[in-house]
């Protein structure tokens, strides 16, 4: 038994886009576990463009970040005491205890995973809650059919990296993607297998998604909002469908932004706008597998990672996502010893 653990305790509500200031990596004391409990080694922890939204105080989806407590989010490792039927120490598991080096919680909390069918790290990315999010999103939200356009925004990450690959592999006719840098379009076309994608940061969205689709879209998945959803709106064809599934140009925002200007354009469109959260889709979490985990065996979709080691800079690693470092998952190796 380790008799202490460094977790992230958020300590201050940021005003806009978050400083190391706001964060506190502290050593606390390890739990025992108690009848029906496990105490789990974390390996690998994520970070995700949600956890920003629940540093601020205000009532969502999901509960703010209280703080001086710890942080929590996805996170995989390994089982080195049980208290509880049906794990033993040694056994690999999914759970929501993240930002933490050790974490003591319920076994029913935890999903056993197995590390001989896909690395421990893809559990957090392509077969975890970004994969779900992005095959739930394209096949049931958007309803994509084969011979559909489709556009992804922050099609580099991990989630708008799998929804253009699924749509490609399910018949889609054109795949766009827009990335904020060369080597993250580089990675859409030559790594994902994107029929096309631009740099949002290199000239007008409007002009470039136009370009890429002269024919209109039918399908936009949307993971950054403002410019694109505008952008999106104005290229869709009639009966298109959007999947809102985050609007991260927006997240850092203090004042509330001008676009989209563009929404009475649902109505002549008869387009359909839904927003989405995973958890909503669970039923769907077999046939995902099944599916995602077959491509992956013949190789006819990929993944990439990008993997931040020790715990200590999960902060940094948070941030880095935020501004768009990543290519794929952003991933901590918590135990970089």
């Amino acid at each position: 038994m380790p008799e202490t653990s460094r977790e992230w305790h958020l300590i201050a509500r940021p005003e806009g886009w978050p400083t190391p200031d706001d964060f506190a990596l502290r050593t606390v004391p390890v739990k025992t576990p108690e009848e029906g409990e496990v105490l789990v080694h974390n390996l690998f922890m994520s970070v995700d463009p949600y956890m920003r939204g629940r540093m601020n105080d205000v009532k969502s989806y999901v509960p703010p970040f209280q703080l001086d407590r710890p942080m929590d989010g996805g996170a995989v490792g390994i089982v080195v005491a049980s208290r509880a039927e049906g794990l033993e120490p040694g056994d690999h598991v999914l759970h929501g205890l993240g930002w933490r080096e050790y974490a003591t919680l319920p076994a029913k909390r935890t999903q056993p995973i197995d590390p001989e069918l896909a690395p421990l790290s893809a559990y957090l990315g392509v077969l975890g809650m970004p994969g779900l999010t992005a095959y739930a999103g394209l096949v049931r939200v958007a309803e994509m059919k084969e011979g559909d356009t489709v556009f992804v925004s922050g099609a580099a990450g991990a989630v708008g990296s799998l929804v253009g690959q699924i749509a490609r592999l399910k018949g889609a006719a054109r795949v766009i993607g827009s990335a904020g840098s060369d080597a993250k379009v580089q990675a859409l076309t030559e790594t994902y297998g994107f029929h096309a994608a631009f740099n949002y940061k290199e000239g007008d969205v409007s002009r470039q998604l136009a370009d890429a689709a002269p024919d209109g879209i039918d399908v936009y998945f949307d993971n950054v909002g403002g410019d694109h959803l505008e952008a999106a709106i104005s290229r869709l064809n009639l009966h298109g469908r959007i999947a809102v599934c985050g609007m991260i140009s927006q997240y850092n925002e203090v004042t509330p932004p001008a676009a989209p200007r563009n929404l009475a354009m649902l109505i002549g469109k008869r387009i359909t706008m839904r927003g989405m959260l995973v958890a909503d889709h669970q039923d769907l979490q077999p046939q995902f597998v099944q599916e995602l985990s077959a491509w992956l065996r013949t190789g006819d979709l990929t993944y990439q990672e990008t993997v931040e080691q020790g715990i200590e800079n999960a902060v940094d690693a948070f941030l880095g996502l935020m501004r768009g470092q990543n290519i794929g998952k952003m991933i901590v190796a918590t135990d970089a010893r």
